[in-house]
C-alpha cells in the first residue's frame, strides 16, 4: 500500500534544521520498520498543496500501529509540532513499490482525474484512498522528466509537481523481493 504525508512547515528560522531531521533520522528509521518496503521525499514546486510530501510502500494499516512503529519514530515529531501545518496523512490501495523519482525527474500527482498526466504524455498509477484521512479520494501519479515541467502550465491547479528531495530508500523488504525477481 501507499502511505502519504503531507505537510507545510511555519518557521522559516528552523526549517532547514527540521529538513535534515526528517530526510537523515526519520526516513531512515523509518524504512528500518518491518512492513516498510520503500521511503522517499519530496517538495512541491507549485502552489495550492502541502509544501512537503513523503511517499512510502509499506504492508498495509497494521504497520503504522505496530510498537516497532512508534518506537522508531512514527509520529514523532514533538520537537517540531508547533511549526508542522496543513498536515495530512493517506493510506492508498496498493500500486507495487512507490516509483523511484531521480534527481532529473518531477512526480507529478492529480485528484482531478488522468486525463492531465495523459495529456502530458504520461502513464499515471491510480490509487485508492483506504484509510486515514481517504481525501483526496483517488489520486495518480506519474514521473515526467525534469526538462518537460513546462507541460504542467497547461494544467494549472490539477496537477502538482514535487521535486524529489531524497533518493528513495528501500527497506530490506523491498530488496529481498527484488532479489528473489
Amino acid at each position: 500500500m501507499i502511505y502519504t504525508v503531507e505537510c507545510s512547515f511555519a518557521d522559516l528560522d528552523t526549517e532547514a534544521e527540521w529538513n535534515d531531521f526528517y530526510s537523515l533520522e526519520k526516513l531512515p528509521a523509518l524504512i528500518s520498520v518491518t512492513g516498510f518496503h520503500t521511503s522517499q521525499r519530496f517538495k512541491a514546486l507549485n502552489e495550492g498543496c502541502p509544501v512537503y510530501l513523503a511517499i512510502h510502500t509499506i504492508d498495509g494499516p497494521d504497520v503504522l500501529t505496530g510498537e516497532e512503529y512508534r518506537q522508531k519514530g512514527g509520529g514523532n515529531f514533538a520537537k517540531w509540532q508547533q511549526h508542522i501545518v496543513d498536515w495530512h496523512r493517506n493510506l492508498y490501495s496498493d500500486i507495487g513499490l512507490a516509483p523511484a523519482v531521480k534527481a532529473d525527474e518531477l512526480l507529478a500527482l492529480c485528484a482531478n482525474g488522468p486525463e492531465p498526466l495523459f495529456q502530458m504524455g504520461l502513464t499515471p498509477l491510480a490509487m485508492q484512498a483506504v484509510a486515514l484521512e481517504k481525501f483526496p479520494e483517488r489520486r495518480w501519479l506519474a514521473k515526467l522528466p525534469r526538462r518537460n515541467a513546462h507541460l504542467v502550465e497547461s494544467s494549472p491547479g490539477s496537477v502538482h509537481l514535487y521535486s524529489p528531495m531524497t533518493e528513495q530508500l528501500i527497506g530490506a523488504c523491498a530488496e529481498r523481493t527484488e532479489q528473489e525477481k
